[in-house]
């Protein structure tokens, strides 16, 4: 922890049981990886990122994937690359009665 930074609980794995179900225990040197798993509330992992010990996680980051998620789940539409909240989404399907062909253009913006 570094002054000022996000304040935030600290799995401790000495046996390496959790860390062996989410693929991120080593065995030789009895740690687990550091990693962020966002886990829905049906428990399936949607986000998993794996970093390098000596590579600090981006909080900010984070908390953006867990909007993005909240607001997919919320209203079905896809958000790209980089999204934040208030910036333009994708519809899940395109829309059969406008016979767009372009999903990827943008729905509108909140």
């Amino acid at each position: 922890m570094v002054r000022g930074g996000v304040v935030f609980p600290m799995l401790t794995d000495p046996d390496g049981r959790i860390g062996r179900r989410y693929g991120v225990y080593d065995d030789k040197t009895g740690v687990d990886a550091r990693g962020c798993f966002i886990i829905d509330p049906q428990g399936i992992i949607q986000s998993i990122e794996i970093m390098a010990e000596p590579a600090g996680r981006n909080v900010t980051d984070i908390l953006r994937r867990l909007r993005a998620l909240r607001h997919f789940f919320k209203t079905g539409e896809y958000l790209p690359c980089g999204w934040e909240p208030g910036k333009p989404t994708l519809p899940r399907e395109p829309e059969s009665a406008a016979g767009s062909e372009k999903p990827w253009e943008p729905r509108h913006a909140f």
